[in-house]
């Protein structure tokens, strides 16, 4: 399977992705736990059936320490006892703002609140930063038909 676009390949998506990597450097150095990260990645690329992302960050994660029963269990989280309530409140978030469109309120308070409960303002800020960002990716990879399958941990710096 080949990608539609080459997407480093041309002037105007390298210098995009330049921009939306430095906001996701923002969102590295933050506060908010990088296995939280990770996980929301995740969430979200599974949502978005985006493979190229699902890829990369499954294996950025089991790279990291993540176990596998862990990442196993990702898509199945609110059966799954190995996720904090924290971890799952960040879940629950990732879930509601990548579904907007499913759903005609969007997010709900009670998300919210819970999210608040077990972050503060900055990891706050930078969990709505991150969602935003890994479906922006996911979009992109989406639309071209990125292959996944041969990311290599660290191969993007």
């Amino acid at each position: 399977m080949e990608a539609r676009l080459n997407l480093y390949g041309n002037a105007v998506s390298p210098q995009f992705s330049r921009y939306i990597n430095s906001a996701g450097k923002v969102l590295t150095d933050s506060t908010l736990p990088a296995a939280t990260q990770e996980l929301v990645k995740i969430r979200a690329s599974q949502i978005n059936g985006c493979g190229f992302c699902t890829d990369m960050h499954t294996k950025d994660a089991a790279h990291a320490g993540e176990t596998s029963i862990r990442l196993n269990l990702i898509a199945a989280w609110r059966e799954a006892k190995v996720f904090t309530d924290a971890e799952r409140a960040a879940l629950e978030l990732t879930e509601q703002g990548t579904r907007i469109a499913d759903a005609a309120g969007g997010v709900t308070d009670e998300a919210w609140a819970n999210a608040a409960k077990h972050y503060d303002e900055e990891q706050l800020a930078a969990l709505v930063c991150l969602i935003a960002l890994i479906n922006t990716y996911n979009r992109m990879n989406l639309i071209v038909q990125q292959p996944a399958g041969d990311y290599q941990p660290g191969q993007f710096g």
